[in-house]
């Protein structure tokens, strides 16, 4: 966004604006992208669209079209009675323009959005201009399984592992090459970062993208957390450190911490802790597990801690937790076998290298920064 300000907003003069955003569209200044395109000389402002939790980003739920109260915009939802803009929706648009603080996780919602606005802006020879952020968990890391093709769909666009190391513009570069989308496809770069960049490094100020995605200790540890919930654990959900804690009302907490540290977790130590979760599995209910406190962001392997915390789980509680159901985020089938046979994580995690090198070399065509 600032990009695009010191270029007087040059790409976009003369056109009629949609624009896909939320609460982290900002620059580094915090005025919003809203603000800024609605007064931006040559630039009209005509419609905003919003994914899931919302233009502001607070709501838990399937979410209504709207307006914003700011501009008198229409505000169309992409998560709620549809998943993609509509031919309405477009209508008198003449680029679309995507702006979001992603989170840098396959199954994270936004960036399905991106690829499906993409798709219907290609139907129709729009314009798509991403306006690149950074990748919160760095460029360098890639980790996890590779999403099987037959469970491709809104938490899983693209087949890739869950800790993928691009940004979005880079992503949606390769989503239309790779997915053969066709969209004119415009990335407005950023300056100065890099692929060892953590957020941290950056300078600029964490905005939550989803309500529980509230700190940057939090985003990295969420790869690895947010696939048990599935299986019948609270990842702290409306806690004061969601994804930084989990738990569940019949684990004996320093049972599970003291099997858990056994485990020597790359950049995390462990203690055992007690909440009571407001949304999500067990919510109203006394759960007791493990809160989590990362020493080294760059030595997190979330997805190795992850499985890791699976078989522990698994090995305790065969009765409570189903891993079977981990499937719906982890998106692999043969690393679910492995887990239920009792292969332990590093052999599960070997089990990716193939797979995440034939995936590194389609990923390098796209990268834009070093």
């Amino acid at each position: 966004m600032d990009v695009l300000e010191e270029q007087h907003y040059a790409a976009l003069r003369g056109k009629r604006i949609g624009l896909i955003t939320n609460q982290t569209g900002v620059d580094r200044d915090g005025r919003t992208d809203v603000e800024l395109l609605a007064r931006a000389p040559g630039v009209t402002l005509v419609t905003l669209f919003s994914p899931e939790h919302g233009l502001v980003g607070g709501a838990d739920a399937r979410v209504g079209s709207s307006s914003d109260s700011a501009t008198g915009l229409p505000v169309y939802s992409l998560y709620g009675d549809t998943l993609r803009p509509t031919e309405a929706m477009l209508q008198g648009i003449d680029a679309l323009v995507f702006d979001i603080q992603d989170a840098g996780v396959r199954f994270y919602t936004y960036i399905t959005t991106m690829a499906y606005c993409m798709e219907e802006a290609a139907k129709r020879h729009i314009p798509f201009f991403v306006l690149d952020r950074p990748n919160p968990l760095g460029g360098e890391i890639l980790e996890g399984p590779m999403l099987d093709a037959d469970r491709l769909g809104f938490t899983g666009y693209f087949p890739m592992p869950v800790r993928y190391g691009m940004t979005i513009g880079e992503l949606a570069q390769m989503f239309n090459e790779e997915d053969h989308i066709g969209c004119d496809l415009h990335v407005i770069a950023m300056k100065g970062w890099k692929r060892s960049y953590f957020y941290q490094d950056t300078g600029l100020r964490w905005i939550p993208p989803s309500p529980n995605l509230r700190t940057l200790n939090g985003a990295v540890l969420y790869p690895g957390l947010e696939i048990l919930q599935n299986a019948g654990v609270s990842v702290g959900r409306g806690t004061e450190a969601p994804f930084e804690e989990i738990g569940a009302p019949w684990i004996e907490a320093e049972t599970l911490a003291r099997e858990v540290a056994r485990r020597n977790l790359p950049g995390v130590r462990v203690k055992p802790a007690q909440f009571i979760p407001i949304t999500g599995p067990h919510a109203g209910k006394v759960c007791r597990g493990v809160v989590f406190r990362v020493t080294n962001r760059r030595a997190v392997r979330s997805m190795q801690n992850g499985l890791e915390i699976a078989l522990v789980l698994k090995k305790l509680y065969p009765q409570q937790f189903d891993a079977a159901k981990l499937l719906l985020l982890l998106g692999n089938a043969a690393a679910i076998s492995r887990i239920e046979e009792g292969k332990s994580a590093g052999e599960i995690v070997a089990g990716w290298d193939r797979d995440l090198k034939t995936f590194q070399q389609t990923r390098g065509k796209y990268l834009l920064y070093r």
